[in-house]
């Protein structure tokens, strides 16, 4: 049914562009966000019926006070909250400070230390309307380089080429690539990144800027074990933490957690 909706909006279109070298299950369907992966979160945001979102809080701190949760965020003073929902990575629960450390218990912290992430670098590469990118596939998976895993002629694989807008290519590491230089200087991970390029797609022109992302939490390798999508901390007040590191790495595993945030939190209502 989540599909559907996002299909009926246009928020999900099928994949029709070619990608080589994907590995494709048999039965399985793959979709591709037009005007990228987060018109989906948009469009679930526009759904809240005036959800007030604040962006760029990182929160250091949660703890108890008179029966509230009181949040600490780098910048800005404090705020109390009736209940608290946590799905960033599960190594960054770990780091939070406060009551948050002892109300984890022991079982539940080896179950969070259990989890894993792949690691990688992205690199985006943005092109003035009108440039060429003369290759025959939209994206493409390699599978003989050391640096490069990934390749998307963007606006390609979305089917959305336009005159007025300039192309973009997207390129994401090997996990091994993302290990190793993890805590490089970013600038010299993306001179490799580009010389790796250059002998992939040697006809790619010169872009007009460039992005280099590290991406330290890529892909859940490894999630909560016996998990049902999230695990309740602690229940009045509920402080509950869920996501992809609680099932896995791609829509389907999001859509699973939430559901799962949804009922726990609806049962403490």
């Amino acid at each position: 049914s989540f599909y559907e909706e996002l299909l009926c909006h246009g928020i999900l279109k099928p994949l029709t562009a070619p990608v080589e070298g994907m590995v494709v299950k048999e039965g399985s369907c793959n979709y591709v966000a037009p005007q990228g992966i987060s018109s989906v979160v948009k469009y679930y945001l526009n759904q809240s019926a005036g959800a007030d979102v604040f962006y760029e809080q990182h929160v250091t701190c949660i703890s108890l006070r008179d029966g509230k949760w009181e949040v600490s965020r780098k910048m800005g003073p404090p705020e109390q909250f009736d209940i608290v929902i946590l799905t960033m990575p599960v190594p960054q629960i770990l780091q939070l400070q406060g009551d948050i450390v002892n109300i984890i218990n022991e079982s539940q912290k080896q179950q969070l230390e259990s989890v894993s992430y792949s690691s990688r670098y992205a690199l985006g590469l943005f092109y003035e309307a009108g440039t060429r990118i003369d290759v025959l596939w939209a994206a493409q998976y390699i599978t003989n380089n050391p640096c490069i895993r990934f390749i998307s002629i963007d606006n390609k694989k979305r089917n959305i080429e336009s005159p007025e807008i300039g192309p973009s290519v997207v390129v994401h590491t090997t996990v091994a690539f993302g290990s190793e230089y993890l805590e490089s200087d970013p600038a010299e991970v993306q001179q490799l990144i580009l010389s790796h390029l250059e002998r992939i797609v040697p006809s790619l022109p010169k872009p007009a800027s460039i992005k280099c992302q590290k991406w330290r939490y890529s892909q859940v390798t490894k999630a909560v074990p016996n998990c049902p999508g999230q695990m309740i901390l602690h229940t009045q007040p509920l402080l509950i933490c869920g996501g992809d590191g609680f099932t896995c790495s791609n829509f389907d595993g999001c859509i699973d957690s939430a559901l799962s945030l949804a009922e726990a939190v609806k049962s403490q209502l």
